[in-house]
């Protein structure tokens, strides 16, 4: 970051409703100038599916009784639920001086480093942004990643999976990708939750970023 940067402010927002989050993370975006400080919000959302820009319809495999909602973010569809926890980087990327690919790599070093105080080694890969894990039965997806830039600004962010119902991931293809199989932190014997995790989560995001 450069010597004359703003803070960084954080808010944690606990459980808050998915669209009204989304209308206000537009609405913060276009909003700014070059004196606004950048921002990590920090919460969970009720029960929900997203759609991403390109997100194609027939990877949501049954419709159930959880939302869909289609949105401006980059990716497929996700789930997100209770459990797991949202951080959305409100960030001037211009100012920080990086772009949309290094942001993506930073951010899932940082919840490479968070998992690495828990003893889950965790990696990253090029072709398919997240973070995943190796397990007894193989590859799996911890955490997603879904960005929007507008004006050299990017909001949306990452979702980590932290101790939550699983189940609906089993009712779409995680991110496009038929069979990925998801994981959380849970299933390693980490007694957190989103909101006693988040602070970290922020810490090391802001480390990524420095």
């Amino acid at each position: 970051m450069v010597a004359d940067a703003l803070p960084l402010l954080t808010r944690q927002l606990g459980l808050a409703d998915y669209e009204s989050t989304w209308h206000a993370m537009q609405t913060f975006t276009d909003a700014r100038t070059t004196d606004t400080p950048d921002e990590i919000w920090l919460l969970e959302h009720p029960p929900v599916f997203t759609l991403g820009q390109a997100g194609k319809p027939e990877h949501i495999l049954q419709r159930g009784d959880i939302p869909i909602v289609k949105i401006d973010r980059g990716g497929q569809v996700t789930y997100h639920g209770p459990g797991q926890l949202i951080a959305y980087t409100l960030l001037d990327l211009r100012r920080l001086g990086i772009g949309v690919r290094e942001l993506v790599r930073r951010l899932e070093n940082s919840v490479i480093a968070l998992l690495a105080d828990y003893d889950i080694e965790a990696y990253g890969k090029v072709d398919a942004p997240g973070v995943y894990i190796r397990d007894d039965l193989g590859e799996a997806k911890i955490a997603a990643l879904g960005l929007r830039i507008r004006n050299g600004c990017c909001f949306h962010g990452l979702s980590l999976n932290v101790n939550m119902d699983l189940g609906p991931f089993d009712m779409i293809n995680p991110c496009g990708y038929e069979g990925l199989r998801v994981a959380q932190l849970a299933d390693f014997g980490v007694s957190e939750t989103p909101a006693s995790i988040a602070g970290k989560m922020a810490d090391k995001i802001l480390q990524q970023i420095n």
